[in-house]
């Protein structure tokens, strides 16, 4: 059986009589000690560690992680202008985008930095400031991940600019007399030291063609363990073949260039729990399945319906007690086939059960490694269920509200008839 993180029985309890079920937990502590190993990271001539803020993107979480050392990478304007408001420096935020943002010029005007992603970007970001300097992302023809969803490199992404069309680079630069002095490679999850050293080294390759670059990014994706057993990466071992391809590269070219990590999962994932509560227990028969159903599901947790996801479930009875197990499947209060908190490993169409303490409706149930891709990713507000609200564990202890729940006049804020419709 999984085991309860961070939080003990008695809190669970407490956050479920005092901000309601399901809710967001984070942990400061660790939050912080996972900045501290990414700070750690070893470098040959210097360091910047960023969050990728996507993660999760409460401004509490943001302002703990950036006082801690860490500047951001943000995934969109929005983001940046989020980060902003949680107190970050301009100048520590860079934007790494799909969607070239609408606001683009105000914000460098502010001080944040840009990194190119495609050709269009390039030259678009050229015709707004002609002379400046910029970071372009390169998809160095390698990817990493446990499927295709979670790989950002290779032929099979749109991330970045293809390593082939680097003479296309440097001649939309040329045009705009930019000079590029960022280089960015992002090859997805995975925790093996030697695919971190040939994309460093497919990316110092390019890098050795350009002659203005001063920094170097080779993104994140170190994977986290959110299950007992599974492998998280030893950012010490990965990082020690980074460091000498790099040492290399200034042997060979007279170059020393600065490092920079982006992580996400890594620093938010096992800071952040969901605390729900059963709603249900039913079963299909002697030879079916028994069933928890909780107050949550795809709308705060939705990595299990897309990715085949693990996540720990620890059932916590409402009152200190000793109970027997059972077998249980986990299913979210959707109205969705689909809603299962768990899938078979890496395959959301498959179905595992899990060794649970005996369930009761009105038990807690503790869902772990949930700071991660869940409040700031999910099926919100499907079914017209409301926002979880966000609550911070503090380094002494105490519990502090960081959202609130959504109400229902707020999740229909936006929302007008017609005037044809209003008679």
């Amino acid at each position: 059986m999984e085991t309860l993180s961070f939080l003990s029985e008695d809190q669970i309890r407490a956050v479920q009589d005092k901000f309601g079920t399901p809710a967001f937990i984070y942990d400061q502590k660790t939050l912080e000690a996972q900045a501290q190993k990414a700070l750690s990271f070893p470098n040959a001539y210097g360091l910047t560690a960023r969050y990728a803020m996507k993660a999760c993107p409460a401004a509490a979480v943001i302002r703990i992680l950036n006082r801690a050392g860490l500047h951001i990478d943000a995934s969109s304007g929005y983001e940046a202008l989020r980060a902003m408001r949680a107190g970050v420096p301009a100048k520590e935020i860079q934007i790494t985008a799909q969607q070239l943002p609408d606001n683009l010029q105000d914000l460098i005007n502010q001080g944040v930095l840009y990194n190119a992603c495609s050709l269009h970007q390039l030259a678009a970001y050229g015709q707004l400031f002609p002379g400046n300097e910029v970071s372009v992302r390169i998809n160095p023809g390698l990817g990493s991940g446990h499927s295709n969803r979670t790989n950002v490199g290779g032929p099979s992404s749109s991330f970045g600019i293809w390593h082939e069309y680097l003479q296309q680079v440097l001649a939309t630069a040329a045009e705009h007399d930019l000079r590029i002095t960022g280089l960015h490679s992002h090859i997805g999850s995975g925790s093996d030291p030697e695919v971190w050293q040939r994309c460093a080294r497919l990316t110092l390759e390019v890098a050795a063609q350009m002659p203005d670059i001063e920094r170097v990014s080779m993104g994140g994706g170190f994977k986290v363990g959110r299950m007992a057993g599974e492998v998280s990466t030893n950012l010490q071992e990965a990082g020690q073949p980074v460091t000498g391809e790099f040492e290399r590269f200034a042997q060979q070219h007279g170059r020393k260039l600065h490092l920079e990590v982006e992580p996400g999962t890594f620093f938010v994932a096992n800071a952040g729990a969901l605390v729900c509560s059963i709603i249900d227990v039913v079963d299909t028969g002697a030879e079916g399945n028994r069933f928890i159903k909780v107050d949550s599901g795809m709308t705060e947790v939705l990595r299990p319906s897309m990715y085949g996801a693990q996540h720990p479930i620890v059932v916590v009875p409402a009152e200190p007690e000793t109970r027997g197990q059972g077998e249980y499947l986990v299913a979210g209060h959707c109205c969705e086939s689909g809603d299962i908190l768990t899938p078979a490993p890496d395959n959301p169409e498959g179905l595992a059960t899990r060794t649970l303490t005996e369930a009761k409706i009105g038990d807690a149930v503790f869902i772990g490694g949930s700071g991660a891709y869940c409040a700031g990713m999910a099926a919100k507000n499907y079914n017209s269920f409301p926002e979880a609200p966000e609550v911070l564990l503090d380094d002494k202890g105490e519990l502090h509200l960081l959202r609130q729940r959504q109400s229902l006049d707020q999740l229909l804020a936006n929302e007008s008839l017609p005037a044809f419709l209003t008679t």
